[in-house]
C-alpha cells in the first residue's frame, strides 16, 4: 500500500464511519427526526453497521484501520512505525468530513431542534457568563458529534475507554487481520462490527464508548466550528479522555498480543 492509498482509504473510510455512526446519533437525538428516541440499541447497532460498511469500503486501499488506536496496536505488534502518521492524518480528516456530512444531512433537523424552546429554553437560556463555564456546559446536540460521561470521574472515564479499546484492538489483532496482518480482512470486518456492538451494549453506558480518538476529536472540532444556534459548549475539558484512553488501550492490547499470542 502506498502512502497516498493509505491516506485516501483512511479518509474515505473514516468519513463513512462517522457519517453513519454520527448519523444514527442524530437520528435518535434530534426532535424532528423520524427515529427520535429509538434508543441505545439503535445507536449500538448503527455504529456496528457503520464500522462494517466503512471497513468494506476502505480495506482494499488502506487495510481499514479507521482508528488511531488500531493503527498504534498494529504498529507495536509489527514494530513498524513508517505509516503511522499517514494513517492518523487520514483518519482525523475523514472524521471531520463525516461529521460535516452529518450536519448537511440533518441540517433542517438541527435548526428545528436548536430553536425549539422545549429544547433550549426561552431567550437567554443558553447564556453563560464565563468562557470556562460555556465550554464545560455540553450543548443540546454535542452528543451527536462526540462522547461524554454520565458521571464525570476522570480516572474512571479513562479506565472505561481503556478497557473498551483493549477489547476492540485485541479482537482485531487476534481475529480480524487479513493475511498480511496490515489491516482488516473480509471476515475481520464482520467480526469487528459485532465486537463494536458488544462493546457498546456492555461498556458503552459510562462514557458513550469512543474507543477511537478521531471518532471523538474530529467531530468535536466540527461542532466547535459549525454555525449552529444555541449549540452550547464543546466540552473541551473532557476532550482529552476519549483521545488518551483509547491510545493507552491500543498499546496495552498490542502488548498483551505480543506476550500471549505472538
Amino acid at each position: 500500500m502506498s502512502s497516498s492509498d493509505i491516506f485516501i482509504g483512511e479518509t474515505i473510510g473514516t468519513a463513512v464511519l462517522i457519517l453513519l455512526g454520527g448519523g444514527v446519533c442524530a437520528a435518535v437525538t434530534l426532535k424532528a427526526s423520524k427515529a427520535r428516541n429509538a434508543g441505545w440499541l439503535a445507536i449500538t447497532f448503527g455504529w456496528g453497521f457503520a464500522v462494517m460498511t466503512a471497513v468494506y469500503i476502505s480495506a482494499p486501499l488502506s487495510g481499514a484501520h479507521l482508528n488511531p488506536a488500531v493503527t498504534l496496536g498494529i504498529a507495536i505488534k509489527d514494530d513498524d512505525w513508517s505509516n503511522l502518521l499517514t494513517y492518523w492524518s487520514g483518519q482525523l480528516l475523514g472524521a471531520m468530513i463525516g461529521a460535516l456530512l452529518v450536519w448537511v444531512a440533518y441540517y433542517g433537523q438541527f435548526l428545528a431542534h436548536l430553536t425549539d424552546r422545549e429544547i433550549v429554553g426561552g431567550p437567554g437560556a443558553q447564556d453563560v457568563k464565563s468562557v470556562e463555564a460555556r465550554e464545560a456546559k455540553a450543548g443540546p446536540v454535542l452528543g451527536v458529534f462526540s462522547t461524554g460521561p454520565e458521571v464525570r470521574v476522570a480516572w474512571q472515564n479513562v479506565a472505561t475507554e481503556v478497557i473498551g479499546t483493549v477489547v476492540l484492538v485485541l479482537a482485531v489483532l487476534t481475529q480480524g487481520l487479513n493475511d498480511s496482518g496490515k489491516g482488516l480482512g473480509t471476515l475481520g470486518a464482520l467480526i469487528t462490527a459485532f465486537v463494536v456492538v458488544g462493546i457498546g451494549l456492555s461498556l458503552g453506558g459510562p462514557t458513550g464508548y469512543a474507543i477511537n480518538p478521531v471518532r471523538d476529536l474530529g467531530p468535536r472540532i466540527v461542532h466547535a466550528l459549525l454555525p449552529l444556534p444555541n449549540k452550547g459548549g464543546s466540552d473541551w475539558s473532557y476532550a482529552w479522555v476519549p483521545v488518551v484512553g483509547p491510545l493507552i488501550g491500543g498499546a496495552i492490547a498490542a502488548g498483551l498480543y505480543n506476550v500471549a499470542f505472538a
